[in-house]
C-alpha cells in the first residue's frame, strides 16, 4: 500500500498500543477496509457483507481467503438479526482486548458526502469502555470507482485522529447519550476527511436489494 499507491498516513502515534480499540473511519470505496487492515499498527477486524464470499467459483474461493487474511466478518444484510448479532462479534473482539473497525455510515458514499453516523459504534463505546479512534479517508474512492473491476494505483491519504473516551456505562446507557457520542465521532471523522456534511442516513441499493425493497 505504501510502496504501489504511494500511501500517506499521518498520526499513527495517535493509535493505542494495547488494549481494546474501535476504529471509526468513513466509507468511501471498496478497498477501504483492506486499506485500514494493512496501515494500521494493529490487526483491525471489520464487517462486510457475506454475498463477497458467497460467490461461485474461483471468485468466492479468493474472497474468502482474503477476508480471513485480514480478519472481515461475513455479514447477511437481508437480515435484521444478523446485523445485529454482527455487532456483537465486534463486542467479543473488544472484550478480548482487540480492535474492531466500523463505518458508523453503514456503507460507501457514492457523491462524496459524509452521511449521518448509525449509533452502533456509539453502542460498543459505551458497552466497553474502548477508546474510538477516527480515520479520515481522502481520495480511496479514486482507487476503484464504483462500477469498476480495475484498481488504479491512485494516490491516497490516511488521517489518524487521537482517540476518543467515552463512559463506559454498560447497559445503562440511553438512546440519546448513544446519538451525542455518535455525533462527536462523526464530528471528528469530517474534520479529517475534509467531506461536506449530509444531515441524513446514507442508503445502499444492494442492501435495499438484499432486504428486499423496491423503493
Amino acid at each position: 500500500m505504501k510502496i504501489g499507491f504511494r500511501a500517506r498516513v499521518t498520526g499513527l502515534h495517535n493509535f493505542p498500543e494495547s488494549g481494546p480499540v474501535i476504529v471509526a473511519s468513513n466509507h468511501k470505496a471498496f478497498l477501504d477496509s483492506v486499506i485500514i487492515s494493512a496501515l494500521m499498527p494493529r490487526r483491525v477486524a471489520f464487517l462486510a457483507k457475506a454475498e463477497y464470499v458467497n460467490s461461485p467459483g474461483l471468485k468466492g474461493r479468493a474472497m474468502k481467503t482474503l477476508f480471513e487474511l485480514i480478519d472481515i466478518i461475513p455479514v447477511n444484510r437481508s437480515d435484521q438479526t444478523g446485523r445485529l448479532k454482527a455487532l456483537d462479534k465486534g463486542l467479543e473482539r473488544l472484550e478480548n482486548g482487540q480492535v474492531f473497525g466500523i463505518y458508523p455510515e453503514g456503507t460507501r458514499s457514492r457523491d462524496g458526502f459524509l452521511y449521518r453516523g448509525r449509533i452502533g459504534v456509539a453502542w460498543l463505546a459505551h458497552k466497553t469502555g474502548a477508546p474510538v479512534v477516527p480515520v479520515g479517508l481522502i481520495g480511496t474512492d479514486r482507487l476503484q470507482p464504483p462500477g469498476s473491476r480495475m484498481i488504479r494505483p491512485v494516490r491516497f491519504t490516511v488521517r489518524v485522529g487521537e482517540p476518543l473516551y467515552f463512559d463506559k456505562l454498560g447497559d445503562q446507557q440511553t438512546g440519546k447519550q448513544r446519538r451525542e457520542t455518535t455525533e462527536i465521532i462523526m464530528d471528528r471523522i469530517a474534520h479529517l476527511s475534509g467531506q461536506p456534511r449530509k444531515n441524513e442516513y446514507n442508503t445502499s441499493p444492494s442492501l435495499d436489494k438484499d432486504a428486499g425493497n423496491d423503493d
